[in-house]
């Protein structure tokens, strides 16, 4: 018994069916760009890059893509779409260079009597009459059973009848769509493999939809029927809810089913990346394989077990596509969850400064912050630079600002034992809190130093809902004196920033008394 591997061709069909995604149209250079990256990086099989007769923006786009194709040897690989039209659909793909017409014919005997007004020998002539002037222009046919599963359903004899007109046609492959996505796996089985034994001398392919959410799992059991040619789209585009997500259906068939495809899954995310950008369609953060949260730990359970032994890890692993994987902080973090992002910055912590970070994480977690690990050099920072002086605590602070408006700060601070409730009025949130803050010091005393410089940043990469830094230099004596606050919002980060001064100021102040 051999131990060769089974092979399965996909076919995309981004540039076609995917484009048929409500608002999504690609320009004729984005189209050129997706098809490159499909064929050339990612080295799908094949590729489905338009319908006929659209436009002449269309015709052009389609014309390069062929070109192309021809110069680096990719040619017969570039699919349209046509119409049983005659001459028109096979005119406008030879004008664009092409080589293979998918041709469009009526799969279920519903649609060809109350779309086309015809009966089954009616259509029938027709295909064929494409098919002989297709052929004589020296085109490859592909044939689309249009709404075949329905057909299959409801009028299989219609189906087996077009099927026995077609079948000595000199057609490559038949194309069986589940076009509404309607069908479950146990369906997809019993249909396919009825099928491939009717005709197993033909070749065909399985074009499924996702409108149940079961197009992935269709694949698996259209390939155990017999089917050894899959059509899918990156992100998932398509009509409704879309076609076969490619890169589920990759990674399944290989994981799953030990099946061998000829696709460099390295590219895959970068790919996803392409088609996100030039569609406008966003990709869910917990997509499977590409989005962006699918290789992050939450838990710090998760953590700790990978940490002692990668128990949390599977074959599904960030490295195959590119990626790496990344150890969330926030209040379900534990000591592995930072341990793994401290090794990542190549930074050494303490055990004592890595529980002060850890109980600085959860805090602000527990407040709904998203922390990155690009916040955490400025956790780090402000946690090493603060000394545990808590003369002073910020028990409550409500600051306003509107526009043409004074901005307004309430404040409730507890100073060495004793609450005091204050409020200010000033020029911007921060000033208006110092305002307040005055009121409180001036019980005892204490005048906060002169403001030199006052630096606002958040970390690299610009996410408006990052951490911010605010660094202030102060005046002290003959020298200067520079305090951190950090917080997700910027002004929060200055009173961090000012309380760290005035509570440096009471300790020294104690220190000189005694």
């Amino acid at each position: 018994m051999s131990s060769e591997k089974k092979t399965i061709h996909l076919m995309d069909t981004t540039l076609r069916d995917g484009e048929q995604t409500q608002g999504v149209s690609f320009t004729p250079a984005e189209k050129v760009s997706i098809a490159k990256a499909l064929l050339q990086k990612l080295r799908v099989d094949r590729i489905e890059v338009a319908s006929a007769r659209v436009s002449d923006g269309e015709k052009q786009a389609v014309k390069c893509i062929n070109d192309w194709a021809l110069l680096e040897g990719f040619d017969g690989r570039i699919e349209v779409l046509g119409f049983v039209d005659h001459t028109k659909s096979v005119d406008w793909i030879c004008d664009t260079g092409g080589k293979v017409i998918n041709l469009l014919t009526k799969g279920s005997e519903k649609h060809c009597r109350e779309q086309l007004g015809k009966t089954l020998e009616q259509h029938t002539q027709d295909i064929l009459q494409t098919i002989a002037y297709a052929k004589d222009k020296g085109l490859n046919v592909n044939v689309y059973l249009e709404d075949w599963s329905n057909g299959y359903h409801d009028s299989p004899a219609y189906v087996f009848a077009l099927m026995d007109n077609l079948k000595s046609a000199g057609i490559d492959h038949f194309m069986l769509p589940d076009t509404l996505g309607v069908l479950s796996p146990d369906e997809v089985f019993n249909s396919m493999s009825d099928m491939c034994q009717r005709y197993p001398d033909l070749q065909f392919d399985f074009h499924p939809h996702n409108d149940y959410g079961l197009a992935t799992a269709n694949v698996m059991v259209a390939v155990r029927a017999g089917i050894n040619n899959i059509h899918c789209t990156v992100n998932c585009l398509g009509e409704r809810a879309g076609n076969a997500s490619l890169a589920e259906v990759a990674v399944v068939l290989r994981d799953k089913m030990s099946l061998k495809l000829g696709i460099d899954e390295s590219h895959i995310v970068a790919i996803s990346n392409m088609v996100e950008t030039f569609s406008g369609k966003r990709v869910a953060a917990n997509m499977p394989i590409v989005g962006a949260d699918v290789f992050t730990q939450c838990a710090g359970i998760h953590a700790d077990g990978d940490q002692k032994g990668g128990l949390y890890k599977s074959k599904l692993g960030p490295e195959r596509f590119s990626r790496t994987r990344s150890y969330a902080l926030g209040k379900m973090s534990g000591k592995a969850s930072l341990k793994k992002n401290l090794e990542q910055l190549e930074l050494e912590l303490s055990e004592d400064d890595q529980k002060k970070v850890l109980e600085q994480i959860v805090r602000l977690g527990d407040s709904k912050q998203s922390i990155t690990s690009d916040d955490l050099p400025f956790i780090i920072a402000d946690v090493l630079a603060s000394k545990d002086y808590q003369h002073l605590k910020l028990l409550n602070c409500s600051i306003t600002s509107g526009l043409n408006l004074e901005s307004t700060a309430s404040i409730r601070v507890n100073v060495k034992g004793r609450e005091h409730l204050a409020s200010g009025i000033g020029n911007g949130g921060f000033d208006a809190f110092i305002h307040a803050i005055h009121k409180v010091l001036g019980d005892y005393k204490i005048t906060l130093p002169e403001l030199l410089d006052y630096e606002v940043r958040i970390p690299k990469g610009g996410h408006t809902n990052a951490l911010t830094e605010c660094v202030i230099t102060w005046g002290w004596g003959d020298g200067i004196r520079k305090t951190r606050g950090v917080h997700a919002n910027q002004v929060f980060a200055a009173v961090f920033a000012t309380l760290k001064v005035i509570n440096i100021q009471m300790h020294e102040s104690n220190a000189q008394a005694n």
